[in-house]
């Protein structure tokens, strides 16, 4: 499989990164009986020390890189999550925040200044942080733009065994789970892997085993058509691990996903995986391996039934574009654009992305996973989609 021709061509540097990806590849294969499942080969995209996408040095947030994130479009984004954390504390009397993958360190640095503003001084700001190259360019941030609060924030290699009392962040951190890829027809599961066809790598299907067989058969897929999608096995592990630590507070993702009757409808027979390469968009797996960033949309189904299977409470769930505006967007907007000057077409722009349909606003959802903390949530008030999990 080649890259589609509508993405830009690798500089000198990519080129010379991707022949190395290439060889590690190869031998991973080898070495593995000729064929490795694709949730190795998107952990090796991602992960691979000194290979992956998120291990190897390159940019790849803002208009420098290959996507941009909500907290990177405006700091009113963390203006509302601001506003929807101050109500957490004072549910479960705690002032902590743990956030998972803090991506360029935007919201990090924007919440712990929207609280200040509102008279709230966290107690600390932890950052799990998996990527080493990541959590360099964020302290890095952090410093120039927090002054003497930067000592308020750390960087963990592993989650905190001290028990939290607050909130816990993951935005955009499931999508970038490593997923099984499946092909079902006439009742029948394949596992999709990679695997060589002569000199190029290429997605090949293996019969499944009998957990992801259990697993693809329970989703509600029917008929004899071909069906190609995927699913998260590590999902409930990583839901139960993340929020071992939490004795009280709320676990609020954010990531752009279906409930499970949508995710795996008819229409959708080829899944939902997307690869991201300086702001292309495409379904291209096997193009630019460790040189694109590659996400799978969220079932939140599976999300909450994770959480209840470790006594979590599902507080809400509800899109990005209802989120925000429960969190009085509104407001925060109208004060941010008096003192905008220049820049007020540039932060309306910003808004629109995160708002409108066809942009962020109804493919990206916001959930909240709590425990010890009652309902409802001011960021669900407008709308909550709860009944449709």
């Amino acid at each position: 499989m080649t890259p589609g021709a509508s993405l830009p061509p690798l500089s000198a540097a990519e080129s010379a990164h991707a022949s190395r990806v290439r060889a590690a590849l190869i031998a991973k294969i080898r070495t593995s009986g000729g064929w490795i499942a694709f949730s190795d080969f998107m952990r090796f995209a991602l992960y691979e020390p000194g290979l992956g996408y998120y291990s190897a040095g390159a940019r790849k947030f803002g208009p420098q890189g290959d996507f941009i994130t909500a907290p990177e479009l405006t700091p009113l984004y963390a203006a509302c999550v601001a506003r929807q954390a101050r109500e957490i504390f004072q549910r479960c009397d705690g002032r902590a925040i743990l956030e998972f993958g803090a991506g360029s360190g935007a919201l990090a640095v924007d919440l712990v200044r929207y609280l200040a503003d509102a008279g709230i001084e966290i107690e600390r700001y932890s950052i799990v942080e998996v990527s080493a190259d990541l959590r360099e360019r964020q302290q890095e941030r952090v410093r120039r733009e927090l002054g003497a609060r930067a000592e308020r924030i750390e960087w963990l290699d592993r989650l905190p065994a001290q028990p939290l009392r607050g909130l816990m962040i993951a935005n955009e951190v499931l999508d970038a789970l490593p997923v099984e890829r499946f092909r079902k027809a006439d009742g029948r599961v394949e596992r999709l892997g990679v695997a060589l066809n002569g000199s190029e790598f290429a997605l090949v299907g293996r019969p499944a085993d009998a957990e992801l067989a259990v697993a693809v058969n329970s989703l509600p897929i029917h008929g004899p058509e071909l069906y190609e999608s995927e699913i998260c096995m590590l999902l409930p592990a990583w839901i139960a691990s993340a929020t071992q630590a939490l004795a009280a507070g709320v676990l609020l993702v954010m990531d752009y996903g279906l409930p499970r009757r949508q995710y795996y409808h008819p229409d959708r027979r080829q899944g939902s995986l997307l690869c991201h390469y300086r702001h292309r968009s495409h379904a291209d797996a096997l193009a630019h391996i460790a040189l694109q960033d590659i996400t799978a949309w969220v079932d939140f189904t599976a999300v909450a039934e994770a959480a209840s299977a470790v006594q979590l409470d599902v507080l809400g769930f509800t899109t990005q574009a209802h989120f925000l505006m429960s969190s009085d967007l509104e407001t925060q907007l109208a004060a941010h654009l008096e003192q905008a000057g220049a820049g007020r077409a540039a932060t309306l722009q910003a808004v629109n992305r995160l708002l409108l349909p066809g942009e962020m606003g109804e493919a990206f959802k916001v959930m909240a996973l709590g425990r010890g903390v009652s309902e409802p949530l001011e960021g669900f008030r407008l709308r909550d989609l709860r009944h449709t999990l």
